[in-house]
């Protein structure tokens, strides 16, 4: 079907199924169409045979459904009447709704639901609900400093996060209304968070660097080795293991290394809890696992350096990463579409 798009892709585990999220030419690209296809039917050559999701929803720009695995829900936002809408994970029925034109965002956390609505102009209206039942567990203003804009406000479990512009952040622990206060000179606003609940931190990315906070608002690690190659912060090129223990993400090269292989980045593995490069796939390293898919099918021989260009052309362009914790094993996708798997 020439005309679709797959914007994303989610492994439901309670069904062994996947879901596609895309959009098609003949609206535009404007509306998102949601299917579920279980993997066996995939497997079998069979992939048209799964069906579509949250029909009666309109999906329309800036309308968006998001697949939240912790909780096992989905949660919808149809823009055109301003309604959210939570549905269970594991047989998509609808559990719940939300209509309330001043709800401008929602957070989610295991177990629970931070609505941020429209601030007022000294506070912003919060609201905590149950993922479950949408029952209001606690309403809340939070005081906001007047003329400033208000530049994130994040959730992590009973901690809010909440830093506006050339302020200091603040953490509130929302049960008991606890406020602590991070100097702005210390703490930039990043331009993400990933927040690793087994251990209680949270990790911002900001101009290629990666650090590591406690929810006391201090610093835990700053990374020796872990300049990352998108200064934007694109999680598809990060990898958390389930520990939370290692990060491993697509990186610039030593600057040697670049001046010699042109545009081949790195992948560096490092520890979360102290900052040092445990290892790191560079253009010097051997080359990766030929995989189906892989770019050169060819044999390496023993000439080192042509092995040396096929590990710098797969090192060039990487757009996705992941770590195969099983097996050892770290693939990366680049932008002409080929994937590399990379083993020790």
């Amino acid at each position: 079907m020439g005309n679709e798009v797959i914007r994303s892709l989610f492994y439901n585990k309670n069904n062994d199924s996947l879901i596609t999220v895309s959009v098609y030419a003949s609206d535009n690209f404007s509306s998102l169409k949601c299917r579920s296809t279980r993997i066996e039917y995939i497997l079998r050559g069979q992939p048209d045979a799964g069906f579509a999701l949250f029909e009666s929803e309109s999906l329309k720009w800036p309308g968006f459904v998001e697949f939240d695995d912790v909780n096992g829900k989905v949660l919808t936002y149809s823009a055109q009447d301003s309604v959210y809408k939570v549905f269970d994970l594991k047989n998509y029925t609808m559990l719940y709704s939300i209509s309330d034109k001043h709800v401008q965002e929602i957070k989610i956390s295991p177990g629970i639901m931070l609505l941020i609505f429209k601030r007022a102009t000294s506070h912003v209206p919060l609201k905590i609900l149950s993922i479950e039942d949408g029952t209001v567990l606690k309403s809340f203003n939070h005081l906001l400093h007047r003329n400033k804009k208000v530049d994130f406000i994040e959730q992590f479990n009973e901690k809010l996060l909440v830093k506006q512009e050339n302020e200091n952040l603040q953490i509130l622990d929302v049960r008991n209304a606890q406020l602590m206060e991070v100097s702005r000179a210390e703490f930039m606003t990043p331009s993400a968070f990933i927040f690793l609940y087994e251990n209680q931190l949270f990790l911002t990315f900001r101009n290629r660097n990666v650090s590591v906070w406690n929810f006391r608002g201090e610093l835990v690690t700053s990374f020796e080795d872990h300049l990352l190659w998108h200064p934007d912060c694109n999680t598809n090129n990060i990898y958390i293991t389930s520990d939370q223990d290692l990060i491993i993400s697509y990186c610039k090269a030593d600057t040697e290394d670049q001046w010699i292989e042109g545009n081949a980045g790195s992948i560096n593995i490092s520890n979360i809890l102290t900052g040092k490069c445990l290892a790191k796939i560079t253009s010097s390293s051997g080359p990766p696992k030929e995989d189906e898919s892989s770019s050169s099918s060819s044999s390496l021989g023993n000439n080192s350096k042509q092995r040396r260009n096929a590990v710098a052309e797969a090192l060039e362009d990487i757009t996705a990463l992941f770590y195969d914790e099983e097996r050892n094993e770290i693939y990366t996708g680049n932008r002409h579409g080929f994937v590399h798997v990379w083993s020790n």
